[in-house]
C-alpha cells in the first residue's frame, strides 16, 4: 500500500464521502477521458466555464485532497502539468485558474476529490484580479480597500 501523509484533517471535518455506486467518477464517463494514469484520470468538465476546463480525479474513491496518499497527489499534479501543457499547445490560454472544492462548506458537490484546471483568456473577465478570491465577494477586491 502506497505510504500516506502523515498530516489528517480531524473526522468531524471530514467529507462524507459518496457512495461509488452513486458517484459520477466512478468510473469517469469515457467519453471526457482526457488522459489517464495508473492512479489518476483527467476528464472534461461536464458543466464547462471556459473552453478546456479539466478535472483531475484519483481513480481511487476519497473526497478529501488530505484523503490521498503521497503517490495520488503525486499522481495528480504530474497529470494536471499534462494537461496543461496539452491546453497550451491547443487553447493558448493566457492562464489558469486551479482549485479544489474540499468539503461542502467550500462548495463540493460531488464527494469524490477533483482538481479543476481552468483556462482563462485575456477578456473572459473585465477584471479578473483576485482570481480565486471571489468565492467570497465582499472580501476578493483587498486592493481597494487600501492597507
Amino acid at each position: 500500500m502506497p505510504p500516506r501523509s502523515s498530516l489528517r484533517r480531524p473526522p468531524a471535518l471530514s467529507s462524507v464521502p459518496m457512495p461509488p455506486t452513486s458517484c459520477p467518477f466512478c468510473p469517469p464517463p469515457a467519453e471526457r477521458v482526457v488522459v489517464t494514469s495508473e492512479l489518476a484520470v483527467a476528464i472534461r468538465d461536464g458543466y464547462p466555464v471556459s473552453p478546456g476546463h479539466t478535472l483531475v480525479i484519483p481513480k481511487r474513491h476519497v473526497a478529501s485532497l488530505s484523503d490521498v496518499t503521497i503517490d495520488e497527489a503525486k499522481a495528480l499534479w504530474a497529470l494536471l502539468a499534462e494537461v496543461r501543457a496539452s491546453l497550451d499547445a491547443e487553447l493558448k490560454p493566457a492562464g489558469y485558474n486551479v482549485g479544489v472544492n474540499d468539503g461542502r462548506a467550500a462548495g463540493q458537490t460531488v464527494m469524490h476529490l477533483h482538481v479543476h484546471l481552468i483556462p482563462r483568456f485575456v477578456g473572459d473577465r473585465p477584471d479578473p484580479r483576485g482570481g480565486v478570491r471571489w468565492v467570497i465577494p465582499e472580501r476578493a477586491d483587498y486592493w481597494s480597500r487600501g492597507g
